[in-house]
């Protein structure tokens, strides 16, 4: 038989054995299991990207071709004066071939062919019934000079008259920069140019004239389809025999010059399409004002009494057009413009300059750029 003690220890066994069971159940119960999540591995995938460039294309000689055919009428008159009265060079033509070639991006190349004709032998022109005119012109650009907006270009010119050549080199600083840029006034170009000019005669002769001088070279763009260009020639003339100016105290061998062109430019367009242009445009000024430190005397003949030239001569102008411009192809433009021009022609002196007349004209071309 158990003792007391025996059957408490027994009962305090069988509780804590059924407390470990509940304990254990409750447990399983509460606390779920774990759940085990596999993340997919991250690929980072690079794609290469091509990027697309213009191919950069070097410099390629440029320019553009101009042949133009113009005509000239006869000069206005009054009753009983003939043409030559106001202007030697009537009812003749002029073929004009002009061009540039950029050859590198500082070096041009500029050329001008002009024949004149005679259409009236009557008239006639005043060097005779067929004049040929060639000029050339090269260009060296060298460039801002310094730190500056100084441009320095080189400039070497020949030019054959028919019955004179000449030879030029010009170095040319050009100022535009440092004018006057705005909504009314743009410079586009201000140029100071000394210069060394040989002209001699088709003979070769002694008849030279050596030149030595400064030239100023100017253009603006102005409101309302207007521009305006100015330029100055100052030239010491040294001659060699056979070209001396003869004066009243005889012969000078040398003579220092002026000449001054001014002109005024409009253009006002009338009508315009993609491909059609029409305006009226008008130029004029001064072409020449002429100052010259000599006077040419001539002395007096059986037909004719002596003669001392003006200190000062001129000639001012008016030509007025319409012109009409096609554009044929992306290259090519085609044009024609019809007018007249008022000028004081051959009366040149400052003192009886007072007169001027009107000659028609009227001229058409092509102009090609490549």
């Amino acid at each position: 038989m158990l003792s007391k003690g025996e059957i408490i220890m027994r009962k305090l066994a069988l509780l804590l054995g059924s407390l470990v069971v509940v304990a254990s159940a409750s447990a399983k119960e509460v606390v779920p299991a774990p759940v085990v999540v596999e993340e997919a591995p991250v690929q980072i995938v690079e794609k290469e990207v091509i990027v697309y460039r213009d191919k950069e294309e070097g410099f390629r000689p440029n320019g553009f071709v101009d042949l133009q055919y113009r005509y000239y009428g006869r000069t206005e008159k009054n009753n009983g004066e003939s043409d030559k009265d106001w202007n030697g060079e009537n009812n003749h033509s002029r073929i004009q071939l002009l061009g540039k070639i950029n050859v590198t991006e500082n070096q041009a190349f500029e050329y001008r062919a002009r024949v004149f004709n005679d259409l009236d032998k009557e008239t006639g022109l005043q060097a005779g019934d067929k004049d040929t005119a060639v000029r050339l012109r090269y260009f060296y650009n060298h460039g801002k000079l310094g730190d500056s907006k100084v441009n320095l270009t080189s400039r070497v010119h020949y030019n054959d008259g028919g019955d004179s050549q000449e030879l030029e080199y010009q170095a040319r600083f050009n100022f535009a920069e440092y004018m006057f840029n705005n909504d009314f006034v743009k410079t586009t170009d201000f140029t100071l140019a000394p210069k060394y000019k040989y002209v001699w005669s088709d003979d070769n002769s002694s008849a030279y004239d050596n030149q030595v001088g400064l030239e100023f070279n100017s253009f603006y763009e102005l409101p309302w389809g207007f521009s305006h260009e100015l330029n100055v020639y100052a030239d010491q003339h040294f001659f060699g025999k056979g070209k001396e100016i003869t004066t009243r105290d005889g012969k000078q061998d040398d003579n220092f010059t002026v000449s001054v062109e001014a002109y005024l430019y409009h253009t006002l367009p009338l009508y315009s399409n993609d491909k059609l242009s029409i305006a009226f445009k008008n130029e004029g000024g001064f072409d020449t004002w002429d100052w010259s430190k000599e006077k040419e005397f001539t002395a007096a003949t059986e037909s004719a009494p002596e003669h001392e030239d003006d200190d000062v001569t001129y000639q001012a102008y008016l030509l007025s057009t319409v012109g009409a411009e096609y554009q044929a192809t992306p290259n090519v433009v085609l044009y024609a413009e019809a007018g007249a021009e008022y000028r004081n022609w051959q009366i040149t002196s400052e003192k009886s300059a007072s007169n001027w007349r009107w000659q028609p004209t009227v001229w058409a071309g092509f102009k090609t750029t490549f």
